[in-house]
């Protein structure tokens, strides 16, 4: 038994510690970035609106239980454009030592502080927990201003190193946590296993569209269509609750990883096309990046490139 323990702990540390080049975490952090930016800079009045909510509304989440009271409006939105602005340096690679966890914490803050006003939305944790992982880890050390400046600087280039995987590796095992905690959240419900059969998919469906009808929007025109269709329903709750039960199976194999995060990241885009819910993060692929080796992107565009010029 001892001998198995060794032979099993070996193998993790061997996975979890092999090297990678710095692209395999650059290319997470830019696309995680560029999402990020895109999403506060177009809530920026969203935000200030919610600073300027009925205080008796304010139920401090996380961080932010540290309050007794809501912050002077124009503080919170300070802190917003300064997230804003930490986030932009974070993309680009800037400083990252030092924005990379100023941005983290900021985006803690700046997410539970909205949370604090309203309903917890939970798909805001993963772009959370990725951002506080990619920004205390070597993030920027490609494929950033601070590579540009150490080159010109006549600095050679990282080699590839443990530092550079084990974080996209972590990133990698939030994601698969975070969905299979979901789909043991739907076994745990009344139906259990029979979540499996679409039952419960197609009232969640009905149930929404209802209600976006009464509030003055509008249900999503292929779910209703298709509601009476009950084994489109199983079709597409069988599979769902698959990848979110074998996540885990994601981190044993970087392609078994590639091929779950395709499927993961179709699934939402079917929620959309279905159900008119949007996991803006998961959608983006930005939930998905750690997945994604990066490293080879160049190679794959340049002979892209050659292709379409005919060469």
């Amino acid at each position: 038994m001892p001998g198995a323990i060794e032979t099993i702990g070996r193998a993790v540390r061997d996975r979890l510690l092999a090297p990678a080049p710095p692209e395999r975490l650059a290319g997470t952090r830019v696309l995680m970035g560029a999402y990020t930016v895109g999403y506060l800079a177009r809530r920026v009045r969203m935000f200030a609106k919610v600073h300027r909510t009925d205080p008796a509304l304010f139920a401090p989440v996380g961080p932010v239980r540290v309050l007794q009271r809501p912050l002077p409006p124009v503080v919170a939105d300070g802190l917003v454009i300064a997230e804003l602005a930490a986030s932009a340096a974070f993309t680009l690679g800037i400083a990252h030592r030092i924005t990379g966890p100023v941005h983290a914490g900021l985006l803690l803050w700046t997410l539970s502080y909205r949370n604090s006003w309203s309903m917890v939305f939970h798909n805001d944790n993963s772009l959370v927990w990725h951002t506080l992982i990619a920004g205390v880890s070597p993030a920027a050390d490609a494929w950033s201003i601070d590579s540009l400046l150490r080159g010109r600087a006549g600095r050679p280039a990282p080699a590839a190193d443990w530092r550079y995987a084990y974080p996209a590796r972590l990133m990698s095992g939030v994601t698969a946590i975070v969905y299979w905690l979901s789909g043991v959240a739907k076994l745990e419900g009344p139906m259990g296993w029979r979540w499996a059969t679409g039952e419960s998919l197609r009232g969640q469906v009905a149930a929404d569209g209802l209600r976006k009808e009464v509030l003055g929007s509008s249900a999503t025109s292929l779910g209703v269509r298709l509601y009476n269709r009950r084994w489109v329903w199983a079709l597409g709750a069988a599979p769902s609750l698959a990848i979110e039960l074998l996540a885990p199976l994601a981190l044993v194999h970087p392609v078994v990883g590639r091929l779950w995060a395709l499927g993961a990241f179709s699934m939402h885009w079917g929620i959309k096309a279905i159900m008119g819910i949007t996991f803006r993060y998961q959608l983006s692929g930005g939930a998905y990046a750690s997945f994604v080796p990066w490293e080879r992107l160049p190679a794959v565009a340049v002979a892209a490139a050659r292709r379409a010029l005919g060469g």
